[in-house]
């Protein structure tokens, strides 16, 4: 019986396009969704039709519990880089994890674990996704199923409502709502709506940092009470490994310039002309051969790399690009900076901290003043402040950091520890120590 299970391993089966019902679940085994039908189509296999995976591990064992997380791509956010982390520890623990994607895309594809089953919903946008979302929760009926940021948590309410499956539902924001759509009211109305008529019906609702899940609370019209903070899982034991030298770009990793860092998508949110004002104005008042590195990719960049050239500062800043592994750049510089307007719990000075840097950040709604510690492990400034910013950077530069409280600190936000709290919340167990 299990070797004739085994043996539907990457079979495909017929989905049935007359009204009739899809693939049954196997109930010795699970049944792993790994292409919708338009995914299978995009993907060269023939229109209408599933690729399932038999899981099962013999007849008569315990069925191996099923963990899915619904995403929509694997850009290179930091709430992505994240749940890609949490992806790969649950699978670790032995569970079955489903990493529900509306398309496969995105360079932190990369970085999956091989024993992570990526599902392809096959959408390009959300108003396509509920049905075919519908039919993998129908199909797989998952344990858990972790739905990350809006409009996804708010789908993936109403498609366990229509599969009616028993599925424990968690939805996770990482965003400060307010902050994120405070020029844009129509929009806040909508997105505040829909959580307040949906995320009841979630069996947990969670926010990446106190400050978040304050906000949630207010914008949502959530009780503070029902919405759990969880830290995001960012740091392994890989992060503090040594590294060798020479990577990209020469001009800031070699020579005897101060090296100032910023990591984050080249977007609104992350105000980066304020940091390119700021260090402008740093080169003109008191450290003339620093060196910026942006690493990060996005719309804002074209604009970004204008304003570089009429500050006339093409000559000290570079911008690679996306990097998929950060930590030699942490570790190389001697500044880290982040600009945010707004932020959840941003990934990258829990990283900065690792590396146990030196750290600049403006106090934005919210987490860079929760993970400092008020200031004490480094520079708090005003949103949008460029002299502020500059003279915090200057000052920073002179500051001796006590890089075993930094390091310290990032140890809240261990891969280990973050996932044995979702574990509990997911699966409503004790984790292992």
């Amino acid at each position: 019986m299990a070797s004739q299970l085994n043996a539907l391993r990457y079979r495909v089966m017929t989905w049935r396009q007359n009204g009739m019902a899809p693939p049954t679940r196997q109930t010795a085994g699970g049944v792993e969704l790994l292409q919708s039908p338009r995914g299978a189509a995009r993907n060269g296999l023939d229109s209408g039709r599933i690729l399932i995976d038999s899981v099962a591990d013999g007849v008569g064992s315990a069925r191996v519990e099923r963990v899915a997380i619904l995403l929509r791509d694997l850009s290179g956010g930091g709430a992505e880089r994240v749940t890609v982390n949490l992806a790969n520890e649950l699978a670790a623990r032995g569970y079955h994890v489903d990493l529900v994607l509306f398309r496969p895309t995105g360079p932190l594809l990369a970085i999956i674990d091989p024993v992570v089953n990526v599902v392809d919903l096959g959408v390009s946008r959300y108003r396509w996704s509920l049905w075919p979302l519908i039919r993998y929760l129908r199909m797989s009926n998952p344990s858990a199923l972790l739905a990350c940021m809006w409009p996804m948590t708010v789908l993936a309410v109403l498609a366990k409502a229509v599969a009616r499956i028993d599925s424990r539902l968690l939805v996770v924001e990482h965003k400060t709502w307010s902050a994120d759509l405070a020029t844009k009211p129509w929009r806040r109305r909508m997105v505040s709506a829909s959580m307040r008529l949906v995320f009841p019906h979630a069996d947990a609702r969670i926010a990446v940092s106190e400050g978040a899940a304050d906000d949630l609370a207010r914008f949502s019209g959530v009780l503070r009470s029902s919405i759990s903070v969880l830290y995001n899982p960012v740091v392994d034991g890989s992060v503090l490994a040594p590294e060798g030298d020479g990577f990209p770009p020469d001009s800031w990793w070699s020579g005897n310039h101060r090296r100032i860092l910023a990591v984050g998508r080249l977007v609104k949110e992350k105000d980066l002309p304020t940091l390119l004002r700021a260090f402008s104005h740093m080169r003109n008042t008191g450290h003339p051969c620093a060196r910026l590195l942006m690493l990060g990719e996005g719309e804002d960049r074209h604009m970004l790399e204008a304003l570089v050239g009429e500050l006339g500062v093409a000559d000290a800043v570079d911008m690679p690009g996306f990097v998929a592994d950060t930590r030699p750049y942490f570790r190389r510089a001697d500044l880290f900076v982040l600009s945010s307007a707004t932020e959840g719990l941003p990934t990258v000075v829990i990283e900065a901290m690792a590396a146990g840097a030196r750290i600049v950040s403006t106090d934005c709604p919210s987490g860079p003043r929760e993970l400092l510690q008020d200031g004490a492990l480094g520079r708090l400034v005003p949103v949008g402040d460029v002299a502020g910013l500059a003279q915090a950077m200057v000052s920073a530069l002179r500051d001796d950091p006590d890089r075993e409280a930094l390091r310290s600190r990032a140890a809240d936000f261990s891969v280990s520890r973050c996932v044995d709290d979702y574990e509990r919340l997911l699966l409503g167990r004790r984790a292992s120590s």
